[in-house]
């Protein structure tokens, strides 16, 4: 048969590299015994496993019957309702970057105008037919959670905020809600100059 031809030539090209790759293992074909050669695979290079147990210590939980551990819920999704008739409010989120003419002009702050550089974030939220005092605001490292009679927003945030040195502020006039959230960023000692 042809087929039996070739896979006994491709293995006997293969052999001298297994010999060399694992001198452990020791594969004899004979021109009978093709089904060997369909047995082997790319497992089949290197050195043989070891039967020793290895215990991961990642997946050793306290005697626990969790499926998941706390590192691996996103921070929010408590807030994340789906039965909540209420309406997502329009918003808008926009990177806030503090320069002066020296960073405008001379460029002598080391800030560029991509978004690496910004250090903070605001989110314009619009509450139509909102007053300020039914507005419950909630913010979280990476999550902003707002909560009205009418609406319902439950904001995962692009980067990772100072939760404590946030700073809201509505406008009547508008019925608008800006919440500037100070950015935790990894250029923060470029940024903070």
């Amino acid at each position: 048969n042809e087929v039996d031809r070739i896979c006994i030539i491709v293995f006997q090209l293969q052999q001298p590299l297994l010999s060399q790759v694992s001198p452990h293992t020791n594969i004899s074909l004979c021109s009978q015994d093709v089904k060997a050669c369909a047995r082997l695979g790319p497992g089949h290079i290197g050195p043989l496993p070891k039967n020793e147990k290895q215990v991961s210590t990642a997946n050793t939980k306290k005697n626990s019957k969790d499926i998941w551990c706390e590192e691996e819920v996103a921070e929010g999704s408590q807030y994340d309702d789906l039965t909540d008739p209420r309406p997502q409010p329009e918003y808008e989120i926009i990177l806030k970057q503090s320069v002066g003419t020296e960073d405008l002009f001379l460029g002598l702050s080391r800030k560029d105008p991509s978004s690496m550089c910004c250090e903070a974030m605001l989110v314009k939220i619009k509450l139509p037919d909102t007053k300020a005092k039914e507005v419950v605001l909630d913010v979280k490292e990476k999550f902003l959670d707002l909560r009205t009679p009418k609406y319902k927003l439950g904001l995962h945030l692009p980067d990772p905020v100072h939760k404590n040195e946030s700073k809201a502020q509505f406008f009547s006039e508008r019925e608008e809600l800006e919440v500037t959230l100070l950015m935790k960023r990894p250029m923060d000692f470029i940024n903070m100059q």
